[in-house]
């Protein structure tokens, strides 16, 4: 059985440390150097989760509270620049932030550090000066641990940032497969670098979107570069597009009725993404099932509609179905999504806004990751879009 590189790295990173403070035994004088270090590396991490965090609520959400009264006190002709130029949030303004938040960190930790640890090590080294060599080489060992855990976690989140703006599928594949990577994504980056619910976000999406493209001789193949082949039919989690988005009079008139409030087609759009969103559950189980290519779940805008939960393909189906009984122009698009730990595959729609003459994306099924409609946000994490279909 091949050891999972991505796994190896972190482990090597978290021992590193551990087996230096044991070969190199306890020592007050070293010990504050590695506490320098460590104070360094924490300031690091913890100006990386607030620097992002800050960043994305000032520059791209900004909807709310502070971070809408700073973003409005921005200039326009420099919010215009970042608007045009989106990728200068992570290459300037996020790097500076994580820059100030740094040193402000390290700063307190030092003065706290000279006040509190410092004379502690001092101490601790006059007791274990007549201790035997195995006894300071643990303690060496143990006051490492900390230092450990912080490079684990810069290293897992160095690769998570990489993996976002790299078109590496080996790399995708190891990540996706990394039990240890998954679990420090889940429990200590995706909480802080996305939205305050983002700790639903990982069980919001995985690879339970799957397309089959049946020839007429029979062969199956999982390419999806066939679709405007007469001779082919593509099926999205085991039914055909058309079988998908069929909607039926109880749909058709609870779609009309939800989004008469609205006269505009991206103001009905949003009430529907808002409602899908909030009145749809990610059915974990079917995820499974289909992951295992298992299709004998029911997948579509009816059985959706009736059964309140689906997976990626069902949310967009469902959309659709709402939209079309709408009179608005919707399409389906398939790619892959950033699920917070690696690239997955996944299904969104776009939606036509005559009053603005262009499409828009939408992705009900990321609604508990935060906005995703018409965002800003959206190319951050959704990419290699192909338009399935259009109505």
């Amino acid at each position: 059985m091949k050891t999972n590189p991505v796994t190896l790295i972190l482990a090597a990173v978290f021992f590193s440390p551990i087996l230096k403070g044991f070969l190199s035994k306890f020592s007050s004088p070293n010990l504050k150097l590695d506490i320098e270090d460590i104070n360094k590396t924490i300031s690091f991490v913890i100006s990386l989760f607030l620097g992002i965090y800050y960043s994305k609520k000032i520059f791209i959400e900004h909807n709310v509270g502070i971070y809408k009264d700073i973003y409005e006190r921005i200039p326009k002709n420099i919010i215009k620049y970042i608007d045009n130029n989106f990728f200068m949030v992570y290459v300037v303004l996020t790097p500076l932030i994580i820059f100030i938040i740094y040193k402000i960190i390290f700063l307190i930790l030092d003065i706290l550090n000279s006040i509190t640890i410092y004379p502690i090590l001092d101490k601790l080294e006059d007791i274990l000066r007549d201790k035997g060599n195995i006894f300071k080489r643990i303690f060496g060992a143990l006051f490492n641990i900390p230092k450990s855990i912080c490079y684990v976690l810069l290293i897992a989140f160095v690769l998570n940032i990489f993996s976002m703006f790299t078109k590496n599928d080996t790399l995708n594949k190891y990540l996706q497969s990394s039990k240890i990577y998954n679990n420090i994504c889940k429990q200590a980056i995706i909480p802080v670098t996305n939205s305050k619910i983002a700790k639903k976000l990982p069980n919001i999406i995985n690879n339970s979107f799957k397309i089959v493209v049946k020839e007429e001789a029979g062969k199956n193949s999982s390419q999806q570069n066939n679709f405007k082949d007469k001779k082919t039919i593509v099926y999205y989690n085991g039914v055909t597009l058309e079988e998908g988005i069929k909607s039926n009079k109880q749909i058709n008139n609870f779609a009309r009725h939800l989004a008469a409030e609205d006269a505009t087609s991206k103001g009905k759009a949003k009430i529907i993404y808002d409602w899908i969103g909030t009145n749809i559950s990610y059915d974990h189980d079917k995820a499974e099932k289909v992951l295992k290519d298992n299709f004998q779940v029911k997948s579509g805008a009816i059985p959706t509609f009736n059964s309140k939960s689906g997976i990626c393909f069902d949310y967009s189906c469902l959309f659709i179905a709402m939209c079309r009984a709408n009179d608005i122009k919707v399409r389906l698009v398939t790619g892959e999504g950033f699920n917070g730990v690696s690239w997955v595959s996944h299904a969104w729609n776009q939606v036509y806004i005559p009053e603005e003459g262009r499409w828009i994306n939408v992705d009900a099924t990321f609604y508990k990751g935060g906005n995703y409609f018409d965002t800003k946000r959206f190319d951050i994490d959704h990419r290699k879009s192909q338009i399935a279909g259009e109505w």
